[in-house]
């Protein structure tokens, strides 16, 4: 058998002294033609390897380079040089793959996150990334057990779709029709789609919600967990075309019980992190003091990122009505001043800059904004009872993050059968082809709601980093659709 390697995090955290094992990895650095560090993805910490003199021929040592990778045999002795505890004697130095060191882009050396962009490929094998993407594995699996310990149903929704579950139309088509103009057309000179694959015309999905409701009107509650996309021309630090969703959907639930469910998923999924990935964590704090470091100093974060994971988890969110925040932007200073870009009034759909005011300036803390107006809210949000003619609301939650914005929108969904469908009409949404849709109100109806919690900005906000370009293996963006 090949594998028989210990994994450099299980030897470096381990009692493994006077010990013959066997390590593979990658070269990160080999100086003196003596000392290699070696890393094999497991942690950021690289393994020491002690190459004595002799032991490797002049065209074998030759070969050890920068992003080559290796096998080793050898015995664990404590390290006299700093900065590691242990350190692997070699007695074997195999070379299981060459990486020309003149065209190998990861020199050891610091490099832009652009550039980085640029060989998205190679970019697991930095510091940065290797804890970016360990912590988005954590979150992933803390996911899965939050709601499995709850007693919730994973249901995979589908990817393709006729359905446009948010109603704003953008979306990516999916079609087998010829694109060079010869696809079958009605007489109004609109494509036909009839003879396309599915008989009728469908898209990416953007959302898993409405077939996650169909669930919930069975098991009680049901969570959804995979990618979703939106043909949205949005060039920001903060979205993406392709992007995973989580999207939990409760029987029996209102908008309060909602915000709870809400709120304590992202305290938990924080704590499992830092309980699970305390290394990385501690790197990328460090790395984020030194981006600080270079902004001006009124730009610069109250919080290290620690201590904000931490401040998250220890405290309660603050809840306030949509009505509460627009008082609080325009009695702000940087309203007054004409700071913010976008206007503000009763009635707009809060931008980034008056999001982030909220939680960065005025509440310092995380913030759950309910009841918003109506118009600008989807379809299938319940309305409000009691509201004045022009000012209907709906029971719609969003939550509001440090450095993001919104990280979290939900609401109680709307499951009185005559409100949804006249919502439908005034969003022009044909009551006929959701048949299936609102058979849920026709046959059982109860109280329910969800949220939809996107999963990349929960690892930006975990991990401190300011582009979700760059906790996203691939990155899916406007002109852009590289590896």
């Amino acid at each position: 058998m090949f594998n028989q390697r210990t994994k450099i995090k299980v030897l470096l955290q381990s009692d493994h002294i006077g010990q013959d094992i066997t390590v593979m990895g990658w070269v990160r650095s080999f100086r003196n033609n003596q000392f290699i560090a070696l890393n094999d993805g497991s942690t950021n910490n690289n393994l020491q390897i002690v190459v004595n003199l002799g032991l490797l021929d002049d065209a074998t040592l030759k070969r050890i380079t920068t992003g080559a990778s290796l096998k080793v045999k050898g015995q664990v002795a404590a390290s006299l040089g700093k900065g590691q505890a242990i350190e692997l004697i070699a007695a074997a130095v195999e070379i299981l793959g060459d990486s020309d060191a003149e065209k190998f882009a990861l020199q050891p050396k610091k490099h832009s996150l652009e550039f980085l962009r640029e060989i998205a490929h190679l970019r697991f094998r930095t510091n940065t990334f290797g804890a970016i993407f360990r912590i988005r594995h954590s979150l992933a699996f803390a996911i899965h057990q939050f709601f499995n310990e709850k007693g919730f149903v994973y249901l995979h929704t589908p990817i393709v779709t006729a359905s446009d579950a948010e109603g704003a139309g953008e979306m990516f088509r999916v079609t087998t029709l010829p694109m060079d103009g010869s696809a079958p057309k009605n007489e109004d000179g609109s494509i036909n789609y009839k003879e396309d694959f599915f008989g009728k015309a469908t898209n990416l999905t953007v959302s898993g919600q409405l077939e996650g409701e169909l669930g919930a009107m069975a098991f009680s509650e049901i969570y959804t967990f995979g990618p979703t996309f939106r043909a949205e021309n949005s060039n920001t630090t903060r979205h993406l075309a392709e992007f995973w969703m989580i999207e939990p959907e409760m029987a029996f639930h209102d908008i309060e019980d909602n915000m709870n469910l809400a709120e304590e998923f992202i305290q938990y999924l924080i704590a499992y992190a830092m309980k699970h990935n305390a290394d990385d964590l501690v790197f990328l704090d460090q790395r984020l003091a030194e981006e600080e470091k270079l902004k001006p100093q009124n730009e610069r974060s109250e919080m290290g990122l620690l201590e904000k994971l931490r401040f998250v988890t220890e405290n309660k969110f603050e809840r306030i009505t949509y009505t509460e925040a627009i008082d609080i932007l325009l009695n702000s200073p940087a309203y007054k001043k004409k700071k913010f870009k976008y206007n503000v009034s009763w009635g707009i759909d809060m931008q980034s800059e008056h999001e982030r005011y909220l939680v960065e300036k005025h509440f310092k803390k995380p913030v759950i904004v309910t009841n918003y107006p109506a118009a600008i809210k989807a379809f299938y949000m319940r309305l409000n009872d009691g509201c004045e003619p022009g000012k209907e609301t709906v029971a719609a939650m969003d939550i509001l993050a440090p450095g993001i914005g919104e990280i979290v929108g939900g609401s109680q969904r709307e499951e009185r059968l005559a409100n949804l469908e006249a919502r439908m009409a005034a969003f022009h949404i044909p009551t006929e082809e959701m048949s299936w849709y609102l058979d849920t109100r026709r046959f059982g109806t109860v109280p329910h709601a969800g949220f939809g919690l996107g999963f990349e900005r929960m690892v930006q906000f975990v991990t401190g980093m300011g582009n979700i370009r760059d906790v996203i293996p691939f990155a899916r963006t406007p002109k852009n659709c590289e590896f």
